[in-house]
């Protein structure tokens, strides 16, 4: 399949690329982020995200996109602090480019037709019909409900996915995917796992026993779909309401009201973690909000896909510190990481999101712990692709069997530590 898909691409984005784009000469930079220089240098350049975005840094390394002309500027700094670094993109507009024709030609060659495969990635709209398809043809386990809208007026719709023995008032594994719009690995995997669910019952009906799962696969819809639009368009992260005169969006990950608004949020508009002029200004983030009080009484836990960094991730995001149950929270995410890594050999790091990645106050994993959902994570997928959040179709069947492996034994262990009360098996 990966010959078949390169020789039919390499026949038709050869016209495309001399178009230019917005990202034509920004390269992105690979370097050192351990000791005071990186840190001293990596806050300095989150002061103009004009010019600057810092994509990921866990440590050990960040990935920085620079624009044109900056980076000379750019790397006259990382020389003065003797920090070491290597060009990992060259050319970004030119990447994106052909990417967005590779996935405009998947969309012909593989369009809807009932079923949700891993040949390509996926529209809203599919996604939102596919749930629908679902509930029609499993009646009795499968149930669609629209829980909103987003600010563009795109139907938010959840899956409700049962054994169909009609017991109410089971346990509720709560998982939601797309709250970044160019995570598009993110709202994947989700769409994998709800097939895993309803079309492989068999091989995971241990997981709907006692419990109901409640799944949003896009949160985000607006800003999913714009990313779809175009090459210039696939970088964009935040909400589509606008919030100033001049830029547009919220990040809806930093918009949740649990210490909304502190460490690794900010009031700037234009800033890509903008946490909103006040908490849930975002309809998006309301309807998150709202799944996660209506199920918090039967809610054992709440997963949000995101990506990029390998990361499985508890509370709390909004200070360097645990909460008292973090051994529950470290048991649960170390079997997800533990399985996956006997499976496939990937490796994810386990832990606190402020000590493993960076501070993130106002986000949706610490907001769902403190409504009462005992486990919590964020997990945030591999990199992939030459822009990092664009892995090519050709792995989407990795990466999402991947990722079941570790939330299937997620939600094992879970299912394992709070078995559903016997009065509620009445």
């Amino acid at each position: 399949m990966k010959i078949f898909w390169f020789t039919l691409c390499s026949l038709f984005i050869t016209e495309s690329l001399g178009k230019g784009s917005i990202y034509d000469g920004f390269k992105i930079y690979e370097l050192s982020a351990k000791g005071r220089s990186s840190d001293l240098v990596l806050s300095e350049l989150l002061k103009n995200e004009s010019y600057y975005e810092i994509f990921a840094s866990n440590g050990a390394k960040a990935h920085v996109m620079v624009h044109p002309e900056a980076q000379p500027e750019f790397v006259e700094l990382l020389d003065d602090h003797t920090l070491a670094y290597k060009v990992v993109n060259r050319d970004v507009g030119l990447t994106l480019r052909r990417e967005f024709e590779t996935n405009r030609n998947l969309r012909n060659w593989f369009p809807y037709e009932g079923r949700l495969g891993t040949d390509r990635y996926y529209s809203h709209d599919e996604i939102n019909q596919y749930i629908e398809d679902l509930a029609k043809q499993f009646p009795s386990r499968v149930f669609v409900k629209t829980v909103g809208k987003s600010f563009e007026g795109r139907w938010l719709k959840t899956i409700t996915i049962t054994n169909g023995d009609g017991r109410a008032n089971k346990n509720v594994i709560l998982m939601d995917g797309g709250f970044h719009a160019r995570e598009w690995i993110s709202p994947a995997a989700v769409v994998y796992a709800i097939g895993e669910l309803v079309n492989n019952y068999e091989a995971n009906a241990h997981l709907l026993l006692d419990y109901d799962w409640v799944i949003l696969p896009v949160v985000n819809a607006d800003g999913y779909s714009y990313t779809h639009l175009s090459p210039d368009n696939r970088m964009w992260r935040k909400t589509r309401r606008p919030s100033n005169e001049i830029c547009i969006g919220t990040d809806p990950n930093r918009n949740f009201g649990f210490h909304w608004n502190e460490t690794g949020a900010s009031p700037d508009p234009c800033s890509e973690i903008y946490a909103g002029p006040k908490a849930f200004s975002e309809p998006e983030a309301i309807v998150v909000r709202d799944l996660i009080h209506s199920l918090a009484d039967r809610g054992k836990m709440y997963l949000t896909v995101h990506s990029y960094g390998n990361y499985i991730l508890y509370p709390w995001g909004y200070i360097d510190a645990l909460p008292d149950t973090w051994p529950d929270l470290d048991e649960v995410g170390r079997a997800g990481g533990d399985a996956i890594k006997a499976a496939t050999g990937t490796d994810y790091k386990v832990g606190c999101s402020t000590t493993l990645l960076y501070a993130a106050a106002g986000a949706s994993d610490d907001y769902a712990f403190n409504a009462g959902f005992p486990i919590s994570f964020t997990m945030e997928l591999p990199a992939g692709g030459a822009n990092y959040f664009d892995p090519p179709a050709s792995d989407i069947d990795r990466l999402v069997k991947e990722t079941w492996v570790g939330i299937e034994a997620m939600a094992r262990k879970v299912t394992q530590k709070y078995p559903l009360k016997a009065s509620s098996r009445l």
